[in-house]
Formats: C-alpha cells, structure tokens, sequence
C-alpha cells in the first residue's frame, strides 16, 4: 500500500520536475529565429519534444527502454484517421514493411507512382508517423504511393536506411502494373534523411536497364553529406529547434558507428585527408552558398590540420552511400529532375543548396522551393490544424504541384 502511494505520489511529481527541467533548458539553449512564425507554438512543440527525448533517455540509462524506441512508441500514439479515399494496404517487401496507398476514385489507366522515404534522423519518424502525410500525397495528386518502413536504430546502423529504401524501392518497381502505376511517371520522394535516401537510391538505380527509370526525385529539407559541418546553415541555425547541431552530431555517431568522442573531429573537419578535400571542396565548401545566406560572422577555418586516427574512425563518412552529393559526375548527370526544399531556419538548409548547385552543374534540371520561414520537421505538422505553420502547409502544396505536373 505504501509503494502504490509512493507511486501515485512520487511518480507525477517526478514528471512534473522532468517538465520543468526541460522548459528552463529550451529557454536557455534554444534561439528562436525572428522569421519564424508562431514563436510561442515553436517553444511549446520544442519542449514537448525535449520532454520525450529526456525521458526516453531517462528510460534507457535505467535498462528500461532504448531511447529511440520509446520516442517512436510516444509519437505512434497519434490517432491514424481513416480517409475514405484513400485504400490503404501494408505488406513487407522481405524484411522491409511498406504502407501502399491508393486512390479508391476510378482511373481511366495507370496512375503515377510514388515511393516516399520518411525523415526522423534514424531515431524518429514511421509508416504511421507519416500516414497522414503520405495519403495527402496520394489523395492530392492522384497517385500510388508507397510508403518504406526502413529499420532504424538503435538495433541497425549504416547503411541499413539507404539498403532497404533502395531494396524496397526495387521490389515495387518490378511490379509497377500489380499496383496500376504508369512505369515512366515514378517519383521517389523523401524528407530529411529520406530525402538524402531518395538522392542515393536514385544515384543507385542510374543504367538499370531491367528497370523502369526515375521520372523525377523530391528532396525536402534533405540531408545529402556528413562531411562539412561548417557551413553556414549549421552555425546560424545550430541552437534552432527542433534539429541542432548537438542533435545532429549525436545521430551521426550513433548512426555511422563512430564513437561520440571524435566530435570534435567530425565538426571540425580533422578526419578528411588533404587531397580528398582538394578533390569534393567544389561540392562542399560554403564558397558555393549564395550570399544572401551568408552572415558577416567569423568563418571558421575548415578543414582543421589532418588527424589519421580520426580518419580512420570515420573514413566510411566519405563513402557515396553516407555522402550522395559526393557522387561522380557521369552519375549526377544521368539523374532525373528534381524538386529540392529547403527551409531558412533549418540546420541542413545548405546541404539542400549544395545539392542544388551539385544537379545544376551537371545539367540536371532543377526546381527550388524555399520556404524563408520554415524549419526542420515543419512539413509533418501541415494537418495539425492548431499545432501546423503556414510553411508547413506551403511546403506540402508546392511539392503536389509539382508532382501534378509529373
């Protein structure tokens, strides 16, 4: 009896301290850039999603619960609401479960099609996180979309995301007429580090002659290298909800294998061999940010002097499938058209421009949407009625547009 009360007692009350806690460390930590809309709801969606992230962690240094999984169970709870227009089926394409959504309108003949990769840094982010999301996709421009469950961590690392996307992705274009889908209007689409999934499965998939080709890649808000951590977007934005440079790093390491005390080199640049950044400098360097993105602030000197040992830990940082910008460029210029995102207060908005610049170069033709007020994660809130921003519904309106146009 007394333990139940300690329960009742204690365990509300130790919610509540966690709160607290984490509302003083958002207001000390946390910049609100002056163009982003709706402050008082940025500070209230950042400290709720602090409060998962703290007691995720809580949980998992007690042998609970993994962090990520718990987060993933919290962000779940949200109710999938049923739209009658759309048919919804989930399967598994091996060990990988996909969500195939349909229009349930006639169709006069093969609809286009869609394979979306859900964004979550590898921690975050689901088939059902993102269920609303994709069947706006589907309803709004009439296509079949399906939606890949790629595995995350803490229970698989690189390059799993990138391996099931493009397994999955394989697997649905060898059965395009099974789902009605017009093989020569396919689309990959793909937010954050689905959108960086979606630039190497469409790198991956370059002179597959067994299958049908890629009309166009979507890229919001993508992450497309882990290389320079320099660039402006990553100093401006570093403290900006709801993705910061701590966050970013921390994801990294765990994500590539790398151990969390070599973040100073990876910030810095000290595991990237001279001649390696002689060669990718004229895809990386923010020499190739436009100037209206540019702050007068110091820049800091990058690469920091070669260190081999943290080269060695994390050369695999270099490879095609973590870096898609770092592509060849006979591959870039095989790839399809693309519509890239980018958003002023995000963190990665100069990866967006890097891999703008990086298509462009090569002759692929681009379409650029930026959104000077939005942030990272803002497209999942588009339906969130009071909890939503109007860049996020921008965002989601540009991007079927497009698509329409496909």
């Amino acid at each position: 009896m007394a333990l139940l009360r300690l329960l009742l007692w204690g365990l509300p009350a130790f919610l509540l301290g966690v709160f607290l806690w984490v509302v003083l460390v958002h207001f000390f930590t946390t910049y609100i850039p002056p163009s982003m809309q709706h402050p008082a709801k940025v500070r209230f969606l950042h400290c709720l999603f602090l409060y998962v992230v703290t007691l995720g962690n809580i949980l998992e240094k007690l042998g609970i619960c993994p962090m990520p999984k718990f987060a993933r169970f919290v962000h779940d709870l949200v109710i999938i609401k049923k739209d009658p227009r759309v048919a919804v089926t989930n399967l598994r394409f091996g060990s990988v479960p996909v969500r195939l959504f349909q229009p349930t309108a006639p169709s006069s003949g093969p609809r286009r099609g869609i394979i979306f990769y859900h964004g979550g840094g590898a921690v975050f982010g689901s088939l059902n996180c993102y269920h609303s999301l994709c069947s706006f996709l589907a309803r709004e421009t009439d296509s079949v979309l399906l939606s890949v469950g790629y595995r995350k961590l803490p229970d698989h690392h690189s390059p799993v995301i990138t391996k099931d996307c493009l397994n999955a992705s394989i697997h649905f274009l060898k059965a395009l007429d099974t789902y009605g889908v017009d093989p020569a209007r396919v689309v990959l689409c793909g937010e954050s580090i689905g959108g960086g999934a979606v630039a190497v499965t469409t790198q991956s998939l370059v002179g597959r002659s067994d299958l049908p080709r890629i009309r166009a890649q979507v890229l919001i808000n993508p992450i497309v290298q882990a290389v320079n951590l320099q660039l402006p977007s990553f100093r401006q934005n570093q403290r900006v909800p709801f993705l910061t440079r701590k966050f970013v790093v921390t994801v990294v390491c765990q994500y590539m294998n790398i151990y969390r005390s070599w973040h100073r080199a990876l910030l810095t640049g000290s595991f990237i061999p001279p001649e390696v950044w002689s060669k990718y400098k004229k895809w990386l360097s923010s020499d190739n940010i436009p100037k209206r993105f540019k702050t007068k602030s110091h820049q800091p000197s990058f690469p920091a002097p070669f260190n081999e040992a943290a080269y060695l830990e994390m050369k695999h940082l270099l490879d095609v499938e973590n870096s898609p910008i770092l592509a060849e460029d006979e591959v870039i210029a095989q790839l399809p058209e693309a519509f890239v995102v980018s958003c002023g207060n995000d963190i990665l908005r100069d990866d967006a421009l890097l891999y703008r610049k990086r298509l462009e170069d090569q002759g692929v033709p681009v379409t650029w949407h930026h959104a000077e007020d939005g942030f990272h994660g803002s497209v999942i809130l588009f339906d969130k009625k009071h909890l939503s921003f109007p860049c996020s519904q921008e965002i989601m309106n540009a991007v079927v547009c497009y698509i329409k146009g496909i």
